[in-house]
């Protein structure tokens, strides 16, 4: 049976791990709380424990989209762009499981995006859990709704590497063509007759006259044509409060 997607974030490392199947997917560089641990009113400080993906928001939008309260107002950042730092090109908000979190989604907690990726790697953000955009966009197309997110003040488990999922084999479709060659010869000179090519024919060459070679070569060939395989699109959900 199929385990599903989670993430453990740890504090310590500053990384983002995120697990399927209890194997490892992926790891990305992340920025928590420069407040600290909590999940106190008007602390600014990012909560420890299990939490889980409530809303996602931002499908489809470009990379650096800049949100406002959950809104995409049509301002597009690069990364590190001076004098800015809003929330930009995905939100994972995260709804807490425990006491010890239980203000989380009333308090906006999220996985997002930040335009101040020379940030990223060390506690700079005010709660939330900073991301490259890059990253937080991967990371949203592979996290469902409900997965469950773990937030440790200790270093990542050691968890082995997912193997790598092998290519599906390309359909091929093969297909017979029938092409019809003839060859022709020129036609013996006779007195007072100007010579030429013999006209192609498709048939025998029964009847013909015996100065002319005719003949039908039938050839086979088999073309072997990939057809890509469709991607499976699944929607996702957008919400917008």
């Amino acid at each position: 049976m199929a385990v599903p997607s989670r993430v453990i974030i740890s504090v310590r490392d500053q990384k983002l791990m995120l697990l399927e199947n209890g194997a490892r997917i992926a790891t990305y560089p992340v920025s928590t709380s420069k407040f600290g641990l909590g999940d106190s009113w008007g602390r600014m400080t990012t909560p420890l424990g299990f939490l889980q993906v409530a809303q996602k928001i931002g499908d489809h939008a470009p990379t650096g989209a800049v949100f406002h309260n959950r809104r995409f107002t049509g301002e597009i950042l690069l990364p590190n762009a001076p004098g800015r730092d809003p929330i930009i090109t995905r939100i994972i908000w995260l709804r807490g499981l425990e006491a010890s979190n239980a203000h989380a989604f009333s308090r906006c907690i999220y996985i997002h995006g930040t335009p101040q990726e020379k940030t990223i790697g060390r506690p700079d953000s005010y709660g939330c859990i900073r991301m490259k955009s890059s990253d937080v966009t991967a990371l949203y197309n592979q996290l469902p709704l409900g997965a469950l997110v773990q937030i440790v003040p200790d270093r990542l488990p050691n968890v082995a590497k997912a193997p790598a999922r092998p290519a599906s084999p390309p359909e091929q479709l093969a297909s017979e063509k029938m092409i019809l060659s003839s060859g022709a010869e020129k036609s013996a000179t006779t007195p007072g007759r100007k010579s030429g090519p013999v006209p192609l024919v498709a048939s025998s060459g029964r009847g013909a006259s015996a100065g002319a070679h005719k003949s039908r070569i039938l050839v086979k060939i088999d073309i072997l044509t990939t057809l890509p395989r469709a991607a499976s699109l699944q929607p996702r959900q957008i919400f917008f409060c």
